[in-house]
Protein backbone atom coordinates (compact mmCIF):
# COMPACT_ATOMS: atom_id res chain seq x y z
CA UNK A 1 0.00 0.00 0.00
CA UNK A 2 2.86 2.35 0.85
CA UNK A 3 4.45 1.63 -2.54
CA UNK A 4 1.20 2.61 -4.28
CA UNK A 5 1.01 5.84 -2.28
CA UNK A 6 4.63 6.66 -3.16
CA UNK A 7 3.89 6.01 -6.85
CA UNK A 8 0.86 8.32 -6.82
CA UNK A 9 2.78 11.10 -5.07
CA UNK A 10 5.91 10.63 -7.20
CA UNK A 11 4.07 10.58 -10.51
CA UNK A 12 1.98 13.59 -9.45
CA UNK A 13 5.16 15.51 -8.58
CA UNK A 14 6.61 14.74 -12.01
CA UNK A 15 3.40 15.86 -13.72
CA UNK A 16 3.63 19.10 -11.73
CA UNK A 17 7.30 19.54 -12.63
CA UNK A 18 6.44 18.99 -16.32
CA UNK A 19 3.70 21.62 -15.99
CA UNK A 20 0.99 19.14 -16.96
CA UNK A 21 -0.92 19.98 -13.77
CA UNK A 22 -0.55 22.64 -11.10
CA UNK A 23 -0.21 21.95 -7.35
CA UNK A 24 -3.96 22.27 -6.65
CA UNK A 25 -4.85 19.98 -9.58
CA UNK A 26 -2.25 17.49 -8.42
CA UNK A 27 -3.70 17.33 -4.91
CA UNK A 28 -7.25 17.12 -6.28
CA UNK A 29 -6.43 14.24 -8.63
CA UNK A 30 -4.63 12.36 -5.84
CA UNK A 31 -7.68 12.72 -3.60
CA UNK A 32 -10.06 11.75 -6.40
CA UNK A 33 -7.97 8.65 -7.12
CA UNK A 34 -7.97 7.71 -3.44
CA UNK A 35 -11.77 8.05 -3.39
CA UNK A 36 -12.21 6.10 -6.63
CA UNK A 37 -12.41 2.35 -7.11
CA UNK A 38 -9.61 2.31 -9.69
CA UNK A 39 -6.63 0.09 -8.97
CA UNK A 40 -4.09 1.85 -11.18
CA UNK A 41 -3.31 5.57 -10.88
CA UNK A 42 -2.15 5.87 -14.48
CA UNK A 43 -5.39 4.24 -15.71
CA UNK A 44 -7.37 6.64 -13.52
CA UNK A 45 -5.58 9.66 -15.01
CA UNK A 46 -6.32 8.50 -18.55
CA UNK A 47 -9.92 7.44 -17.88
CA UNK A 48 -10.70 10.78 -16.26
CA UNK A 49 -9.00 12.70 -19.06
CA UNK A 50 -6.67 14.43 -16.62
CA UNK A 51 -3.49 13.74 -18.61
CA UNK A 52 -2.79 12.96 -22.25
CA UNK A 53 -1.23 9.57 -23.09
CA UNK A 54 2.00 11.11 -24.39
CA UNK A 55 2.42 13.25 -21.28
CA UNK A 56 1.73 10.31 -18.99
CA UNK A 57 4.20 8.12 -20.88
CA UNK A 58 6.86 10.81 -20.53
CA UNK A 59 6.16 11.11 -16.78
CA UNK A 60 6.30 7.32 -16.33
CA UNK A 61 9.65 7.27 -18.10
CA UNK A 62 10.95 9.90 -15.70
CA UNK A 63 9.49 8.16 -12.66
CA UNK A 64 10.98 4.76 -13.48
CA UNK A 65 14.17 6.19 -15.05
CA UNK A 66 13.49 3.89 -18.00
CA UNK A 67 13.01 4.69 -21.69
CA UNK A 68 9.37 5.00 -22.76
CA UNK A 69 7.86 3.07 -25.64
CA UNK A 70 4.41 3.75 -27.11
CA UNK A 71 3.01 0.37 -28.18
CA UNK A 72 -0.07 1.92 -29.79
CA UNK A 73 -0.07 1.03 -33.47
CA UNK A 74 3.21 -0.90 -33.25
CA UNK A 75 3.37 -4.11 -35.30
CA UNK A 76 4.75 -6.83 -33.05
CA UNK A 77 6.87 -9.77 -34.13
CA UNK A 78 4.51 -12.75 -33.92
CA UNK A 79 7.38 -15.09 -33.10
CA UNK A 80 8.33 -13.04 -30.02
CA UNK A 81 4.78 -12.91 -28.71
CA UNK A 82 4.36 -16.66 -29.09
CA UNK A 83 7.27 -17.20 -26.70
CA UNK A 84 5.03 -16.11 -23.82
CA UNK A 85 1.63 -17.29 -22.59
CA UNK A 86 -1.16 -14.76 -22.96
CA UNK A 87 -2.10 -14.83 -19.27
CA UNK A 88 1.46 -13.93 -18.22
CA UNK A 89 1.63 -11.02 -20.66
CA UNK A 90 -1.72 -9.65 -19.47
CA UNK A 91 -1.16 -10.26 -15.75
CA UNK A 92 2.23 -8.56 -15.72
CA UNK A 93 1.39 -6.07 -18.53
CA UNK A 94 4.44 -7.12 -20.54
CA UNK A 95 5.00 -7.26 -24.30
CA UNK A 96 8.23 -8.20 -26.11
CA UNK A 97 9.25 -5.74 -28.82
CA UNK A 98 12.46 -6.92 -30.43
CA UNK A 99 15.60 -9.02 -30.13
CA UNK A 100 18.98 -7.58 -31.02
CA UNK A 101 21.62 -10.31 -30.88
CA UNK A 102 21.11 -11.75 -27.37
CA UNK A 103 19.10 -8.85 -25.86
CA UNK A 104 15.31 -8.80 -25.83
CA UNK A 105 13.63 -5.41 -25.41
CA UNK A 106 10.41 -5.67 -23.46
CA UNK A 107 7.79 -3.01 -22.73
CA UNK A 108 6.26 -3.23 -19.25
CA UNK A 109 3.82 -1.07 -17.33
CA UNK A 110 5.83 -1.31 -14.09
CA UNK A 111 9.56 -1.93 -14.42
CA UNK A 112 9.86 -2.06 -10.60
CA UNK A 113 7.91 -5.31 -10.16
CA UNK A 114 10.11 -7.51 -7.99
CA UNK A 115 11.55 -10.40 -9.97
CA UNK A 116 10.03 -9.31 -13.27
CA UNK A 117 13.17 -9.93 -15.31
CA UNK A 118 13.55 -13.43 -13.91
CA UNK A 119 9.86 -14.13 -14.64
CA UNK A 120 10.48 -13.10 -18.26
CA UNK A 121 13.58 -15.31 -18.37
CA UNK A 122 11.42 -18.28 -17.39
CA UNK A 123 10.22 -18.15 -21.01
CA UNK A 124 13.32 -16.93 -22.89
CA UNK A 125 17.07 -17.07 -22.42
CA UNK A 126 17.87 -13.55 -23.63
CA UNK A 127 19.25 -10.71 -21.57
CA UNK A 128 16.36 -8.35 -20.91
CA UNK A 129 16.12 -4.59 -21.45
CA UNK A 130 13.00 -2.98 -20.01
CA UNK A 131 11.09 0.00 -21.35
CA UNK A 132 7.98 1.51 -19.80
CA UNK A 133 4.63 1.69 -21.59
CA UNK A 134 0.99 2.31 -20.77
CA UNK A 135 -0.74 -0.70 -19.22
CA UNK A 136 -3.91 -0.37 -21.29
CA UNK A 137 -1.99 -0.17 -24.56
CA UNK A 138 0.18 -3.15 -23.66
CA UNK A 139 -2.84 -5.27 -22.72
CA UNK A 140 -4.75 -4.14 -25.83
CA UNK A 141 -1.81 -5.17 -28.02
CA UNK A 142 -1.62 -8.60 -26.37
CA UNK A 143 -5.37 -9.14 -26.67
CA UNK A 144 -5.35 -8.02 -30.29
CA UNK A 145 -2.64 -10.56 -31.08
CA UNK A 146 -4.06 -13.52 -29.16
CA UNK A 147 -7.82 -13.04 -29.45
CA UNK A 148 -9.67 -14.05 -32.56
CA UNK A 149 -12.13 -11.50 -33.73
CA UNK A 150 -15.63 -12.71 -32.95
CA UNK A 151 -17.08 -10.43 -35.61
CA UNK A 152 -14.70 -11.79 -38.22
CA UNK A 153 -15.89 -15.35 -37.67
CA UNK A 154 -19.52 -14.28 -37.48
CA UNK A 155 -19.10 -12.20 -40.63
CA UNK A 156 -17.64 -15.18 -42.48
CA UNK A 157 -20.59 -17.33 -41.41
CA UNK A 158 -23.03 -14.55 -42.30
CA UNK A 159 -21.46 -14.13 -45.74
CA UNK A 160 -21.59 -17.86 -46.38
CA UNK A 161 -25.27 -17.96 -45.38
CA UNK A 162 -26.03 -14.87 -47.46
CA UNK A 163 -24.36 -16.34 -50.54
CA UNK A 164 -26.24 -19.61 -50.07
CA UNK A 165 -29.54 -17.74 -49.84
CA UNK A 166 -28.69 -15.75 -52.99
CA UNK A 167 -27.86 -18.97 -54.85
CA UNK A 168 -31.18 -20.52 -53.75
CA UNK A 169 -33.06 -17.40 -54.90
CA UNK A 170 -31.35 -17.56 -58.31
CA UNK A 171 -32.26 -21.26 -58.59
CA UNK A 172 -35.90 -20.44 -57.79
CA UNK A 173 -35.93 -17.62 -60.37
CA UNK A 174 -34.43 -19.90 -63.00
CA UNK A 175 -36.99 -22.59 -62.20
CA UNK A 176 -39.84 -20.05 -62.41
CA UNK A 177 -38.51 -18.74 -65.75
CA UNK A 178 -38.24 -22.29 -67.05
CA UNK A 179 -41.80 -23.10 -65.97
CA UNK A 180 -43.07 -19.90 -67.60
CA UNK A 181 -41.27 -20.68 -70.87
CA UNK A 182 -42.67 -24.23 -70.91
CA UNK A 183 -46.20 -23.02 -70.15
CA UNK A 184 -46.08 -20.71 -73.21
CA UNK A 185 -45.31 -23.64 -75.51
Amino acid sequence: MEEKKNFVQGLSAILEMNKEVNKDESLAMQKAFHDSEKEQFDEFLLDEGLVAEDDLLKALSQYYQTPAFDVGGYFFDRHLLRMFPKDFLLREAVVPVEVDENIMSVVVSDPNIAGLESMIRDFVSYDITLMVGLRRNICDAVKEFYDKSITEVALDKDLRKERQEEAEERQEELLEDQIEVESRK
